[in-house]
């Protein structure tokens, strides 16, 4: 051991030394430590706060609202003691409600209880203000997809070079939207009367804030490539919209605005309870009378009118637009 060489003696004790040092007497180590429980500690009280203000807020809400377990609890059992009045009706003379329907009277006349026929005694009066309710839908979404589309293009910023227009066009949009269907209608009522009319209007206003948006963020994804070409070549602003953007954008627009036609279906049912026209203001009139037979014949109508349409949109959806898609693409 005497005789070692001294680098080969420095190198062992470097060696000794480092296997002795442990990894916490490190100051890079220690201050790593440090930030690292200096962060969790942070992140904790931030999740901390965040419960609790989503609590606090959730009693707030609560307590103003009169939101109680204990009265959910009482209202369940009454929602099929309800669901037991659409389901029942009370002939004349007879003392307690009945079934609406029952085998041995299923295929009676109009006036045999029990019947399919007695039940759907109106079905004529439902269908045609079904009917009525389907042209509102599909006029308000023919209205609101045209001002959509033609204010998506103002509204993109790709597309116009002024700030001002796109905000004030943007703006515009966002006010057509955030005004609730039902609310406009009840305006529009007094202006225009009760009838489709102003449930037309109203569908169209909030179509067009919300197909307006959605197409412009259809606008703001598409490929500039073909509209700098026709900018190149001297085209107009109309004819670089109409022929490099348009081709693009047109299977996502007619994909949203049938989307958006299934939705103002339901819409045009639920603001005729303000006077709108629609099987809606007849679905109003007979639970203000508590006609409940008519009241579940109307809901399963509408029901069978809105799965059909959604399910034949939807098949539209997958022939027209896809094919629209392999074709551009």
């Amino acid at each position: 051991m005497a005789g070692r060489d001294p680098a080969n003696r420095l190198i062992h004790d470097d060696h000794q030394a480092m296997t002795t040092l442990s990894p916490t007497d490190d100051p890079a180590y220690r201050l790593f430590l440090q930030r690292f429980g200096a962060l969790r500690r942070s992140r904790q009280t931030e999740s901390a706060l965040t419960v609790a203000a989503v609590i606090l807020l959730f009693v707030i809400a609560a307590t103003w609202t009169d939101f109680s377990p204990g009265k959910i609890a009482d209202g369940i059992p009454r929602i099929g003691e309800y669901f037991g009045k659409l389901f029942s009706i009370e002939p004349k003379g007879s003392t307690a409600p009945i079934p609406v329907l029952a085998l041995h009277n299923l295929f009676g006349g109009v006036r045999e209880p029990q019947s399919i026929a007695y039940w759907f005694y109106r079905v004529g009066t439902y269908l045609s203000l079904l009917w009525q309710t389907v042209e509102m839908a599909i006029l308000a979404t023919a209205l609101g997809f045209g001002a959509a589309f033609a204010l998506s293009f103002p509204a993109t910023h790709t597309f116009v070079g002024s700030r001002t227009i796109v905000l004030v066009t943007r703006r515009l949009l966002e006010v057509m939207r955030t005004i609730p269907q039902v609310v406009l209608a009840f305006i529009l009522v007094w202006p225009f009367g009760i009838g489709p009319l102003a449930g037309i209007l109203a569908i169209a206003v909030h179509t067009t804030g919300t197909l307006g948006k959605l197409f412009c963020e259809l606008n703001e994804n598409a490929d500039l490539r073909p509209v700098e070409s026709i900018r190149s070549v001297g085209g107009s602003w109309l004819a670089q919209v109409r022929l490099g953007v348009v081709p693009q954008v047109l299977p996502g627009f007619l994909s949203y605005a049938l989307l958006r036609f299934e939705i103002n279906v339901r819409s045009s049912t639920i603001i005729g309870f303000v006077g709108a026209g629609g099987i809606g203001q007849e679905l109003k009139r007979v639970i203000g009378f508590n006609i409940y037979e008519e009241v579940s014949a109307i809901c399963i109508l509408i029901l069978l009118i809105v799965v059909a349409i959604d399910l034949l949109s939807e098949q539209i959806r997958h022939r027209f637009i896809g094919t629209r898609i392999g074709t551009t693409s």
